[in-house]
């Protein structure tokens, strides 16, 4: 059934929240790599509350609730999730949503990925969506919010804008998220580094990380009531209309600024086009200041009746046409992070300033500089101290002929008294059994049995370092949940392939004295085994070959040096699901920054970067490759 309607552009009702003291609904999401903060399920979040409620500054066994995520627990005190089989540690925060939004409801917008499961929307995404849906538009585009997609309701697909490619998408219901009452606490969330407890100090991380925390600022500023309160004098209130757009799509054309008069000494701010019908909403004309005026030049203070017409794209929740003022979100740039224009991760241009909290530039982005200049293959060289120019890497099982207690038993010794302290494990004192007793059963393996790790000397019950390298890749190493230290060779779960590795003759910005090292990864899809999320499943590798550099002096060949091997024991990719696409089952990287900008670092993932190869030296310590690896 057709549905009638048009986008709408910006709300104009419910411009801010209700009263502090009503009631919300809190969802918990964890930080991937790439800034973007990914929903539990509804289920979870219940799990968490209760836990919440019972200890604040307690732990979280989230295998208790969700079987797939049973290598994972949640402490509240710092606001971390950690993965007890590798170490991984990412921050994780408290969010709030309106009880009348899709996850007080209980409903999940999901998009189809290329092995035909199905896939959830980020929360803030799915809330978008569902407002749409309600309000019986018929399209929706997510251009405003960083995404090329365009949502047609009565087809239930999103269209790539950039490659035109449809995909299917589903609305389903599920559990509703936890609701509370009271006053509304802050956002509860502190990401910090994995190892350090400081945050990564890389520019690519940094960009990422500043980027998203003043989309977030930009976010929370346009649900404050500021459009209600009186400006001093009544008489230099400006008022904002705002115009439906017609049910026609109506391109992509960027904010184009017009000249118009007026009787009265108004702002007016006009969103859409064709024949719509508007509405008023009192602004303070302080608001309809914009901080770039030469690229408004109508905008000037030589004229008093201004108004500014955005056309051809839908506007819904658009950060910019409801709040202009952009000072909020570049005060939460941190400093050292470049004042550039911010593309969308898709591509296809640029994303409206307002999300990135950046200087406003509405002119297009610049292009990254992914690939050097054409260059032959007589230019390739060996690079120097370092043996071939190719590793291939087959599926390896190495000691798989090992049980879980000869391993366990290798590395710890027994306690025969053990001390009044938990296990950070189980969370069971270690004075009682071990929390996998009955869930859990090996021979010579008793729950109440306590073992502590020979380097580090930290203690657990012995079944639960047995649970814990059975959730693991099984390859005879342990690693201790507490600080990380690695014992035996720790290899991954990367699927076969070849990486190639060359000098090119350019150099890197920031290394005008050195040629360039080139590393080409190259992994094909396949189907998943026994040690992947879903053994008999196709897997995707998208991207591929994926095109690295580092500078070919001293410090950028002991790196390539530990990449390699790092890739000999299948480290530097997993299979997984894609924080950037949201697709599961598909080839990501696995923890270990690489530089995939050859000339630029616009997306920060490029050059110059003067911490980043000892930060990639430190990343590979921590997956156990450290320069005593190193071999003359």
């Amino acid at each position: 059934m057709a549905r009638s309607g048009s986008g709408l552009l910006v709300p104009v009702n419910g411009l801010g929240y209700p009263p502090q003291n009503l009631a919300r609904v809190v969802v918990w999401e964890w930080l991937n790599e790439h800034g973007r903060w990914r929903p539990y399920s509804a289920a979870v979040c219940h799990h968490i509350e209760n836990v919440l409620k019972g200890d604040a500054r307690g732990t979280v066994v989230l295998g208790q609730v969700d079987a797939q995520l049973s290598p994972y627990v949640i402490d509240l005190q710092s606001m971390h999730q950690f993965r007890q089989d590798t170490g991984t540690m990412r921050p994780v925060q408290r969010n709030f949503y309106e009880p009348s939004s899709a996850p007080g409801k209980g409903v999940v917008w999901e998009w189809e990925n290329d092995n035909g499961s199905w896939t959830p929307y980020d929360m803030e995404i799915c809330v978008t969506i569902q407002n749409a849906y309600e309000k019986q538009h018929p399209w929706l585009d997510l251009t405003s919010l960083g995404f090329c997609y365009l949502i047609d309701f009565n087809s239930m697909s999103q269209t790539n804008r950039q490659s035109q490619r449809k995909r299917r998408l589903r609305r389903r219901m599920d559990l509703a998220y936890p609701l509370i009452m009271g006053s509304i606490p802050k956002s509860q969330s502190w990401p910090v580094g994995a190892s350090s407890g400081q945050p990564c100090s890389c520019q690519q991380c940094i960009l990422v990380n500043s980027t998203r925390a003043a989309s977030n600022a930009i976010l929370a500023s346009q649900r404050r009531k500021v459009y209600g309160g009186t400006a001093g004098n009544s008489g230099a209130a400006g008022t904002l209309t705002v115009v439906r757009q017609s049910n026609t799509f109506a391109g992509t054309s960027l904010w184009s600024p017009t000249s118009t008069s007026s009787g009265t000494n108004n702002n007016n701010i006009s969103v859409g086009g064709g024949q719509a019908k508007a509405e008023q909403v009192q602004l303070p004309q302080s608001t309809a200041n914009f901080p770039c005026s030469p690229v408004m030049p109508s905008l000037s203070s030589a004229h008093p009746h201004h108004a500014l017409t955005i056309n051809g794209q839908n506007n819904l929740n658009r950060p910019g046409t409801q709040r202009i003022s952009m000072g909020t979100a570049r005060g939460a740039i941190p400093p050292g992070v470049p004042a550039l224009p911010v593309k969308n991760l898709t591509g296809s241009g640029p994303v409206h300033p307002a999300l990135a909290g950046l200087p406003v530039c509405l002119t297009r982005a610049p292009k990254p500089i992914l690939h050097p200049p054409p260059i032959n293959k007589s230019d390739m060289k060996p690079v120097p101290g370092i043996n071939g120019m190719r590793r291939k890497t087959k599926k390896k099982h190495l000691r798989r002929g090992k049980n879980p207690e000869d391993v366990v038993r290798r590395y710890t010794e027994k306690i025969k008294v053990a001390p009044d302290e938990d296990c950070t494990i189980c969370m069971e004192r270690l004075l009682m059994s071990s929390g996998y007793e009955g869930v859990l059963q090996h021979k010579g393996v008793k729950p109440e049995l306590v073992g502590k790790l020979g380097k580090c000397g930290h203690m657990y019950h012995l079944l639960c370092l047995v649970a814990m390298y059975n959730n693991g890749n099984k390859d005879g190493s342990l690693q201790c949940p507490t600080c990380k230290t690695i014992y035996g060779e720790k290899t991954g779960t990367q699927p076969p392939g070849k990486m190639e590795y060359h000098v090119i003759p350019h150099c890197l910005p920031g290394y005008p004295d050195c040629k360039t090292i080139r590393i080409v990864y190259d992994i094909p899809a396949g189907i998943q085994t026994n040690e992947h999320p879903n053994p008999g499943k196709k897997f995707s590798a998208r991207g591929f070959p994926r095109h690295c550099y580092l500078p070919d002096n001293e410090k950028g060949r002991k790196v390539l040096k530990l990449l390699i091997t790092a890739w000999d024991r299948r480290l530097i990719f997993t299979i997984g699901t894609s924080s950037t696409t949201g697709e599961s089952d598909t080839v990501v990287w696995n923890e270990i920054h690489h530089k995939t900008e050859f000339g630029s670092n616009l997306t920060g993932h490029g050059y110059p970067d003067p911490n980043y190869l000892d930060n990639v030296l430190t990343e590979l310590s921590a997956q156990g490759v450290g320069e005593d690896n190193l071999k003359d």
